[in-house]
């Protein structure tokens, strides 16, 4: 049986559900074939725990769906040309990132314009990361990048090749506004369209205004905090006031930005909108803990419960996505990080870290219900440190 594990002795579970952040009364949850299959009380559960193959003991620390990166720029196999940088993706497993959703590759060397090149391109990507799981993660790849040659019938022959995803905002339009005809037709054959927002980022991108956006009405507005530069206040107003969708916040963005949106967003209740990606690898370079450090800064800056800022970084973008993982739900995708507090922090768990702005200890990483990763390389050393039965000293020693 794949994925035959139980995680148990959680202090607290983290729901990824902003609606309801915290699991009142289950420190446990059972997986079988990579999905979730059981959510609990330990001597509720006491059966299945004994019938697990795999058993984590979580020893009174926190228990969270893993980090959902919604704008982390894949382009084939764990590389980065803009940094050139390998196994990049596998070490975002070890931030806490157990997916990631393409912006469109963007970076790949030579990239293509016609109608032909884009569709080979996103059809190639998304086909190539359906068979590679970089550390255990999932890529959720294949983002068409938008063109003007593009017609209804590639959008359907994209369709029926399973590409699901677009990115509007470095085809060769003269004006941005150009581009209304593609995102309808997309959005049409049931294609989520990321749009680019505010100053250019890379050669070739042009500067996307408010205008252009509420125009063009993408599914989620891509980096609407900057992507570096952001958008006038008042037009970030008018998009969360006017539009409905989805307002994506990134590290590589605009950090007094962010916590603006997000505050006007707690405020009038759009929080079911709000997404967090990191934006990278860009030039703001490769960050396996960019996702992780945005919920500390938004959870500590802006005084919101880290719970919820966690919920922005996994369930919304799940429910945004349609993606299978995200939420500790049953028949949800068995994608889990256990986390505790840092060593030497002045909080006693990762809540309380986050509250603070302190970037947790991961101490175990779950997808697909396999044990993928024990004392993350990349985070501080957890105060409590997860213990796993059987003994797996290959994923202690990959630590160091």
């Amino acid at each position: 049986m794949n994925g035959s594990i139980a995680v148990v002795g959680a202090g607290c579970v983290i729901s990824g559900d902003f609606r309801q952040p915290v699991l009142d009364g289950v420190d446990t949850v059972i997986s079988r074939d990579g999905v979730i299959t059981g959510i609990g009380a330990r001597e509720q559960l006491a059966e299945e725990i004994a019938a697990s193959e795999v058993v984590v003991d979580a020893c009174g620390a926190t228990v969270a769906p893993g980090l959902i990166d919604s704008h982390c720029h894949v382009v084939l196999g764990d590389y980065t040309p803009r940094q050139k940088t390998v196994d990049f993706l596998a070490s975002y497993v070890h931030g806490g990132i157990t997916s990631v959703v393409s912006p469109g590759e963007i970076h790949a060397q030579g990239r293509p314009h016609s109608a032909t090149g884009v569709k080979a391109l996103a059809i190639a990507a998304k086909t190539c990361f359906e068979n590679f799981h970089p550390g255990g993660m999932t890529v959720h790849a294949g983002a068409v990048v938008l063109e003007p040659e593009l017609t209804d019938g590639d959008f359907a022959e994209l369709q029926a090749a399973g590409v699901r995803l677009a990115k509007f905002g470095f085809g060769r339009y003269d004006d941005p506004a150009d581009g209304f005809e593609q995102v309808r037709a997309a959005q049409a054959h049931g294609i989520t369209v990321m749009c680019h927002s505010g100053g250019a980022s890379i050669p070739g991108s042009k500067p996307i205004t408010p205008e252009h956006l509420r125009y063009l009405a993408p599914d989620v507005c891509g980096h609407l905090n900057g992507g570096p530069t952001s958008l006038p206040d008042s037009g970030v107003d008018r998009i969360i006031d006017e539009t409905s969708m989805a307002l994506q916040l990134v590290q590589a963005g605009n950090l007094k930005s962010a916590l603006r949106i997000l505050r006007k967003a707690l405020h009038e209740e759009h929080f079911a909108r709000v997404v967090i990606g990191s934006d990278t690898p860009t030039g703001t370079g490769v960050m396996p803990l960019g996702v992780l450090k945005t919920v500390a800064e938004l959870s500590s800056l802006s005084g919101a419960d880290p719970a919820m800022i966690w919920a922005a970084a996994s369930g919304n973008n799940a429910r945004v996505w349609d993606l299978p993982a995200g939420l500790v739900e049953v028949g949800r995708a068995a994608d889990l990080v256990v986390l505790d507090a840092p060593w030497g922090s002045t909080r006693a768990d990762a809540l309380g870290a986050l509250e603070v702005g302190d970037i947790p200890g991961i101490t175990a990483v779950i997808t697909a219900g396999v044990l993928r990763a024990l004392m993350s390389r990349n985070t501080p050393r957890a105060a409590r440190l997860a213990r796993v039965s059987p003994a797996m000293p290959y994923l202690e020693s990959a630590a160091h």
